[in-house]
């Protein structure tokens, strides 16, 4: 399946990668702005005076936000197009990033990152959209793969650059000075960027309000791939991104007893392996479509592993060459949520790609926001025991590993049902 070109397969090429490169730019900034929150999380506790529940707030809202807006997204980018959801994204959380620099208090910091969620919400799927309007079908996996290192890229920049501007110039100057890139981002989206290549112009298709809403969700959820997609995203990606995205830093430095600098290379080694897994994966399956679920569940295991190996070790800290190999395994995360959207993608027309990622994309991000709010609550009961509050990762891995297990035989069937069919009607296609 993986080297068909569908009838109709934009060509592809150097333009193809100029405007894509465009949109990717939007999703790399909207990741540093995501994930800046990781690297000032125990700066953000002393400035707003919070506990270790409350901290967690600022990135749950912000996921809550994010994972709420899936499906409107999705809608919206299969109506309106790429280009005025990307820009409407842009707008919306250069706004959020600005807001968190001059934020006085803790509520205004909330509905910062809330205002952050909601423009970053529209800007992966618009990406993915973006790729399968410009390249052609096969190439699918390797682009997506590629938006997500674009994404990793984002989330080294503010691990590296971020953090060291928050500590030199203070917390306003680094974060204000950040919302910068989000200007350049829209002026060059407004300028350069278009929905489709000319002469691929996608068919017209009715929207007809509430019944067009209900349809287009009940379609694509009707569909086990866009359901296994969603398991898949669920169970692979949340244990980097609640690393990353906020309990990394602290998890090191007060369970672990490193210092700030050390348990900063630790998280910037997470995302350098998930920049090199991206591109093995992205290969891997474009030249082997089977070897999808291999992989996510392969990923989910080694996950689990390296976590109860951490967690359970009896001395009172784990020794480095653990916490190097945890860091590294948690890196393949990111590129094994991305395998979700290679199942949701064939199973669902052009028409309803972006409903489809939307529903997709949901998974990961209520997967990382249950286990961000989990372990908070748990580190405030527990005395910040972080062995029992990181334990709640096993129990979303086992719900996402039994749905996935029970929805792969009626995807994979589905799919060579299309398969087959897409190769009867190219036969039949006339002259």
């Amino acid at each position: 399946m993986s080297n068909i070109t569908l009838p109709g397969d934009p060509p592809g090429g150097r333009r193809a990668a100029a405007v894509w490169g465009i949109g990717v730019s939007v999703y790399f900034v909207a990741v540093i702005f995501r994930t800046s929150l990781g690297v000032a999380g125990l700066d953000a506790a002393d400035r707003f005076d919070v506990n270790a529940s409350a901290l967690s707030t600022f990135s749950i809202l912000q996921l809550l936000v994010y994972a709420g807006m899936q499906i409107p997204v999705g809608l919206l980018v299969d109506r309106l197009g790429t280009k005025k959801v990307l820009a409407i994204g842009v707008v919306l959380f250069t706004a959020g990033q600005l807001g968190f620099a001059f934020s006085p208090t803790y509520g205004t910091a909330l509905a910062s990152r809330a205002l952050l969620g909601c423009g970053d919400a529209m800007t992966f799927i618009s990406v993915l959209r973006l790729g399968t309007r410009w390249f052609p079908a096969r190439r699918g996996p390797l682009v997506a793969q590629l938006a997500g290192l674009a994404g990793m890229a984002g989330n080294l920049v503010s691990t590296l650059l971020l953090a060291r501007l928050l500590h030199g110039i203070g917390w306003t100057a680094a974060f204000a000075g950040s919302a910068l890139a989000g200007v350049v981002v829209l002026v060059l989206l407004l300028l350069f960027l278009k929905d489709h290549p000319e002469g691929h112009e996608p068919q017209p298709f009715p929207h007809r309000g509430a019944a067009y809403v209900r349809r287009q969700i009940a379609e694509s959820w009707r569909e086990p791939g866009t359901r296994l997609g969603l398991w898949v995203h669920f169970t692979t990606q949340f244990p980097a991104m609640v690393f990353l995205l906020l309990w990394g830093m602290p998890f090191l430095v007060e369970a672990q007893g490193l210092s700030r600098a050390t348990a900063g290379e630790l998280l910037t080694l997470v995302v350098l392996s998930n920049m090199a897994v991206g591109l093995v994966y992205g290969q891997v399956v474009a030249r082997h479509h089977g070897a999808r679920l291999p992989l996510a569940l392969g990923t989910v295991g080694a996950t689990a592993l390296l976590w109860a190996a951490t967690l359970a070790y009896p001395g009172e800290h784990a020794p480095m060459w653990l916490l190097v190999v945890l860091c590294t395994v948690l890196g393949a995360c990111g590129p094994a949520s991305m395998l979700g959207f290679d199942f949701a993608r064939p199973a669902n027309p052009p028409e309803r790609q972006g409903t489809a990622s939307g529903i997709t994309n949901m998974g990961g991000f209520v997967a990382s926001m249950s286990t961000l709010f989990a372990v908070g609550v748990l580190l405030d009961a527990t005395g910040d025991d972080y062995r029992i509050a990181f334990s709640s990762v096993f129990a979303l891995q086992a719900l996402g590993v039994s749905q996935i297990l029970r929805l792969r035989s009626r995807a994979a069937r589905r799919e060579r049902e299309r398969l087959v069919a897409s190769r009867v009607s190219s036969v039949h296609v006339p002259a």
